[in-house]
């Protein structure tokens, strides 16, 4: 049985723990690297044979559409399988990728299940598929009923019973970093204009109200809804600040969902977002961020 070689490429730990856990759940017989930027994964790939590669797009040093193309000018490379993770999902970038020599995409935040399905799409095409599924054990299928924390956890539930806890706890057990009014509708926090957000979340987006902003992670508030977001799911935060609305894609997850007032019938989540990029570029403009104090200024009680 030959085996099947894959390569994750991210600069955030998170991304790469969360992807190589849910390829191992899934596939035993598979064996996965990874590498911490593009100019990493160059090296390797020419080394190594691989049959598939996972690649985000924004990385320091090399990004995923400069390694894309750099494998396409390989002739041993030209068919070997290339899957971008991005939040880049916009026509202009699509385009670009798709002339580049991209296999498919996979889009920020993912499931476990929406993961799967690419890869599994991508290995048919090389024959690779049969093969692995064989070696799978028959339990695999029911092990990503919830998708990021089960691959976090590694699919025990003792792990995912310690954590909810914890983030479950109402605001009022701890000091809020910043004392803030509720907001009074989705749409009146819409027209500030700073201080918003957009949230990505598996399960669609949600308009998001920053409360609180540093290098390392963002204090949200967003309207409760019927698909409660899940401790320690992956998601993507698209901030538009500033007179030129500058717009950043911040990798990361959550951390912890607690509700905003006391009480168990609160409208109002508080969600603790911690980023997991490590571009140079994404830090200098939350930096910038922190620096104006928009969101501070916006949350003032009585503003």
């Amino acid at each position: 049985m030959s085996k099947v070689n894959v390569l994750v490429v991210d600069d955030a730990p998170f991304i790469r723990d969360l992807v190589r856990k849910c390829l191992r759940n899934a596939f035993p017989g598979m064996v996965i690297e990874d590498a911490v930027n593009g100019r990493k994964a160059m090296a390797m790939l020419a080394k190594e044979r691989f049959d598939l590669v996972l690649c985000d797009w924004e990385m320091p040093e090399m990004s995923g559409l400069e390694l894309l193309s750099w494998c396409r000018q390989q002739e041993e490379m030209k068919a070997m399988q290339f899957i971008m993770v991005t939040s880049r999902g916009d026509k202009e970038n699509v385009i670009q990728a798709i002339q580049a020599g991209v296999s498919d995409f996979v889009g920020k935040p993912f499931t476990n299940e929406q993961l799967l399905t690419k890869v599994k799409k991508s290995l048919t095409k090389i024959g690779k598929l049969d093969n692995l599924m064989a070696s799978a054990p028959a339990r695999v299928n029911s092990a990503f009923a919830n998708d990021s924390l089960s691959a976090l956890t590694g699919g025990r539930p003792e792990a995912a019973k310690v954590a909810a806890p914890a983030a479950a706890a109402p605001v009022a057990a701890a000091k809020p970093l910043i004392n803030a009014p509720t907001p009074k509708t989705a749409a009146a926090a819409a027209q500030a204009g700073r201080g918003q957000g957009q949230l990505r979340l598996s399960s669609g987006m949600q308009p998001c109200v920053i409360k609180a902003l540093s290098l390392k992670e963002a204090l949200l508030v967003v309207r409760r809804s019927a698909n409660l977001p899940q401790v320690l799911e992956g998601a993507v935060l698209d901030l538009e600040q500033g007179e030129n609305a500058e717009v950043a894609r911040l990798n990361g997850y959550l951390h912890a969902i607690a509700a905003l007032e006391p009480k168990p019938e609160s409208d109002w989540l508080q969600l603790t977002f911690k980023f997991v990029d490590q571009d140079a570029q994404k830090l200098d403009y939350l930096s910038r961020l922190i620096a104006r104090g928009t969101t501070q200024k916006h949350f003032t009680p009585g503003a």
